[in-house]
């Protein structure tokens, strides 16, 4: 966290006066920031940091054309506004969309559609490339640099990095994303499915769970073992074939439903019969509802775009529905489990 804080406050000196997008502070998300993991060992810390337009500039989003309904990915459009009386106020900022191509290019930096964009859309491998150069470029200037040694790693749609003492080591992730108005859905860098092109932004309900467990947490008695329940089915299950977010949706689904009063310790062997029991009917109906999308029972401070919170739950195992082989196979391996 300290070390996104600093990244945080050297990318807004750095990018003050560009046309580059305006980077704000890093959100933790996934299991590393809601208190568990299914690899202690190995944890990577993903951060999503909210990206708004820079001056002269706005983001309007345009969801793709209806295709497959589990998957919702978005364009972010880049759209040039006139800043004529900005300059008229003294900004030292010339328009884009009124003074001379000639003279923008003599005396300004080009346009974030320049740059970061593939025609007009902003494009996330791009945005990434550039991700890299001022993570590089700026930690030099960072108090961990004395003591940490950063090796960047490859990733085309987010910035993946590892910083080292010797003793210590930190795997780190930086998506980044655009935020749909004041709620908690971004649409983001991470990929939805493979080969998602450069142009496409999945949405991403990640800083919404990490909301979801951190109200758990403030209500939890003090020996509540909800996240020892999670982590141990996830650690059971790998290698076996059930995705770690198809069992932390079956968790935080329960965790909706079962007083946290009843995840106390001596609940613990209940709780993991329920998981099982849980598991095994959404198999059985091939049915496993997203807990954010359509989900009414959220609490309060969960903010969700009016389209997401009326919207009808997508079936997270839809293949099973489809595939009679799929269902076989997830059947064998519940066995397994």
């Amino acid at each position: 966290t300290d070390l996104m804080d600093n990244y945080t406050i050297y990318f807004g000196h750095v990018l003050s006066n560009s046309f580059y997008p305006v980077l704000q502070r890093a959100i933790g998300v996934g299991s590393a920031f809601e208190g568990w993991s299914p690899r202690e060992q190995d944890v990577v810390y993903r951060v999503l940091i909210p990206m708004t337009p820079p001056r002269g500039h706005s983001f309007h989003l345009e969801p793709e054309a209806e295709g497959q309904r589990h998957v919702r990915n978005f364009r972010v459009r880049v759209q040039l506004e006139c800043t004529c009386v900005r300059e008229q106020q003294g900004d030292n900022m010339l328009c884009f969309l009124h003074h001379p191509e000639e003279e923008l290019r003599r005396n300004q930096d080009p346009s974030l559609l320049d740059t970061l964009c593939t025609g007009s859309y902003l494009d996330v491998q791009k945005t990434a490339r550039w991700f890299y150069q001022l993570v590089r470029a700026i930690w030099p200037a960072l108090p961990q640099s004395h003591n940490w040694h950063l090796t960047l790693l490859p990733s085309r749609r987010s910035c993946q990095f590892k910083v080292t003492n010797g003793a210590e080591s930190f795997r780190i992730e930086m998506l980044f994303g655009v935020r749909r108005g004041d709620s908690d859905i971004f649409v983001s860098s991470q990929p939805g499915e493979t080969h998602t092109p450069s142009i496409l932004w999945p949405e991403t309900y990640a800083v919404a769970e990490v909301k979801f467990f951190k109200h758990i947490a403030r209500q939890a008695p003090p020996d509540s073992l909800h996240l020892r329940c999670l982590q141990l089915f996830t650690r059971v299950q790998l290698g076996i074939g059930f995705s770690t977010y198809t069992l932390k949706t079956i968790v935080m689904h329960l965790l909706n439903v079962i007083p946290v009063s009843r995840w106390r310790r001596r609940y613990f062997l209940r709780r993991l019969g329920d998981i099982n029991v849980n598991l095994r009917c959404c198999l059985e109906e091939k049915r496993l509802n997203h807990f954010i999308i359509g989900n009414k029972r959220l609490p309060q401070e969960i903010s969700l775009p009016l389209d997401i919170a009326s919207a009808e739950p997508p079936n997270l195992f839809h293949h099973l529905a489809r595939h009679p082989a799929a269902h076989s196979q997830a059947m064998t391996e519940y066995q397994d489990l």
